[in-house]
C-alpha cells in the first residue's frame, strides 16, 4: 500500500510585478492558510517518509509550515522537474521513487497537480485550490505501478472548505 499527499502551494503574492515567477513569496492569505492546513494534516496523524517539493519560493515557504507542524525529520527533496510541470513529469518523478518509501508528500503547482489528480483518480476535479491537500491511497507496493486502477481518493481538503 502506498499513500500520496498532493499539496498545492499556498496563495502567492503578485505585489511585486518585477519578480520572476519562481521568486514570488506567499501573500497574507497564503501565510494564514498554510499553517491552518498543516495543522489539519497533523490531526490525521499521517506519517510521511519523504517530502518532495518544487524549489520555487512559494512552494518552499509552504513546505516550511508543514515541516514544522508535522515535526517532519525525514528526507526532503527539492526537485526542479516539478516546478510548474505537466502531470506527466510529476508522474515520472513519483514512479522513480524508491519503494521503501510508503507515504509521500509532494508540494507543487497547478495545473500539473490537478491534472495528475484527474489522471490518478476516478473523481474529476475542475481545480485544486491553493493550499489544498489531496490524499490518495494506492493498492500496490511499487510507486512504478500507481494508476487509476489501483487508486482510492481518501480526502480532498482546502482552506475555503473551513471558512
Amino acid at each position: 500500500m502506498k499513500k500520496l499527499l498532493l499539496i498545492r502551494h499556498a496563495k502567492s503574492s503578485w505585489e511585486d510585478l518585477t519578480l520572476e515567477d519562481f521568486l514570488r513569496p506567499l501573500n497574507k492569505r497564503g501565510l494564514k492558510d498554510a499553517p491552518f492546513m498543516a495543522k489539519l494534516l497533523k490531526k490525521k496523524e499521517i506519517k510521511a517518509d519523504l517530502l518532495i517539493c518544487s524549489p520555487s519560493i512559494r512552494t518552499k515557504l509552504t513546505s516550511e509550515f508543514f515541516i514544522k507542524e508535522l515535526n517532519f525529520k525525514n528526507e526532503i527533496i527539492f526537485e526542479k522537474a516539478i516546478y510548474e510541470a505537466p502531470y506527466e513529469n510529476l508522474l515520472e518523478v513519483l514512479q522513480k521513487i524508491d519503494d521503501r518509501f510508503k507515504t509521500i508528500i509532494l508540494i507543487g503547482h497547478n495545473p500539473g497537480l490537478c491534472d495528475l489528480t484527474n489522471f490518478l483518480c476516478e473523481e474529476y476535479f475542475e481545480n485544486i485550490p491553493t493550499c489544498a491537500i489531496v490524499e490518495i491511497d494506492f493498492n500496490t507496493n511499487s510507486w512504478n505501478e500507481i494508476s487509476k486502477k489501483n487508486s482510492k481518493l481518501i480526502s480532498f481538503e482546502y482552506p475555503k472548505k473551513y471558512k
